[in-house]
């Protein structure tokens, strides 16, 4: 795999990954459903999607080469990189209106229709 490669592979491995604690109900997407799963277990998920996003990096860039040592910076940098990329999810997930359900007539209402 060349390095071009490696590193739109990890790109796209964390855009999904950074975005599958929104749209998923299950515990890491193959666990038990959890309807409707807490933030925090949101949060939980994100944080170790992240761990296995760093670990397919590092994985990678051992394969094409020497791997480099990181300081806490880079650690910073890629935890704020990988929430930017769950900003989609999470305005999906938290901060759109659920749809208002149609309103009823008043004769509907009084027939029982509903």
């Amino acid at each position: 795999m060349t390095q071009t490669a490696a590193v739109w592979l990890v790109l796209v491995v964390a855009i999904i990954a950074a975005n599958l604690p929104f749209f998923s109900e299950r515990m890491l997407v193959v666990g038990p459903r959890l309807a409707p799963k807490a933030f925090a277990w949101r949060l939980l998920e994100l944080l170790i999607l992240w761990g296995l996003t760093l670990a397919l990096g590092f994985a990678l860039e051992a394969q094409l080469g020497q791997r480099s040592p990181q300081q806490w910076e880079f650690f910073v940098a890629t935890g704020c990189l990988f929430l930017t990329l769950a900003s989609p999810g999470f305005v999906w997930r938290q901060l759109r209106k659920p749809a208002k359900p149609a309103s009823l007539t008043a004769k509907e209402l009084h027939d029982g229709v509903a």
